[in-house]
């Protein structure tokens, strides 16, 4: 084990001021909630783009499925009526294919490669941090030397210190004055990074929700020229329901 002279302990000179340590945290926990925002935002718009892919693929399924009943081989209205709601769907799905490819190029890209940034910038504010420790380190070990006897070795020792203190010193004001200048810059900068994507996102929405109502204003046409009323439809369903009971195979007991 190597003999240590002396334990150094932390130093009494005040190595960075209360109000800039405050002013570097308070820099710092905005990012660290911005890192986590975005990194939310960027989950949840890709959940919301599988769940819209998942939607309009399970409607193309179910209108296949429809026009595979065996009652469009016997009724030509039922079969021409599930023709126009597989075309429905097959167009409704194109165009959701279209909006989430333009909200992936325009929204969770750049969402992805902002996320990609704060690794970089946590690191930054790691180093600064050892380089604090160092500065601190160092500061109490030349203080020790101040507070001793000024005989010759221990004078040549201070120098020694000082002389190690100094670059460690410029390193540490260095690092903290950058990031105390760029910090707030970075955080600000989301603002002009982001809306392009936001203003894209809206775009990608008014059209898709534009054509389909043109898809659907065309599928009611022709699948229901007559106009029937949703309570007229469901009289017409408990009508057809109520002879289907009077059948005595589905009879109660």
């Amino acid at each position: 084990m190597s003999w240590i002279p002396f334990k150094i302990g932390p130093p009494k000179k005040q190595i960075v001021s209360k109000t800039v340590e405050r002013d570097f945290e308070r820099e710092y926990e905005k990012l660290q909630k911005l890192e986590d925002q975005t990194k939310k935002l960027h989950k949840d718009m890709k959940k919301s783009t599988e769940a819209d892919l998942a939607m309009s693929k399970a409607a193309v399924k179910i209108s296949a499925d429809l026009l595979s009943n065996p009652l469009c081989e016997q009724d030509q209205a039922f079969l021409e009526s599930m023709t126009a709601l597989d075309t429905a769907m097959k167009r409704m799905d194109a165009f959701n294919q279209e909006k989430v490819n333009q909200i992936q190029k325009t929204v969770i890209d750049p969402l992805k490669k902002y996320s990609g940034v704060f690794p970089s910038l946590n690191m930054a504010v790691k180093r600064r941090e050892q380089a604090l420790q160092d500065y601190k380190r160092l500061q109490s070990k030349v203080e020790k030397y101040e507070e001793k006897e000024k005989t010759g070795p221990v004078i040549v020792k201070l120098c020694q210190a000082k002389d190690e203190l100094r670059p460690v010193k410029d390193d540490f004001e260095a690092k903290n004055q950058q990031l105390l200048d760029e910090m707030p810059k970075f955080y600000q900068s989301r603002i002009d990074y982001f809306q392009p994507s936001f203003e894209a996102l809206i775009r990608a929405q008014v059209v898709y929700f534009t054509e389909m109502y043109k898809v659907f204003n065309e599928l009611t046409d022709q699948i229901d020229p007559g106009g029937l009323t949703d309570e007229l439809r469901q009289k017409e369903t408990e009508a057809k329901l109520s002879e289907l009971r009077s059948l005595s195979i589905v009879a109660d007991d």
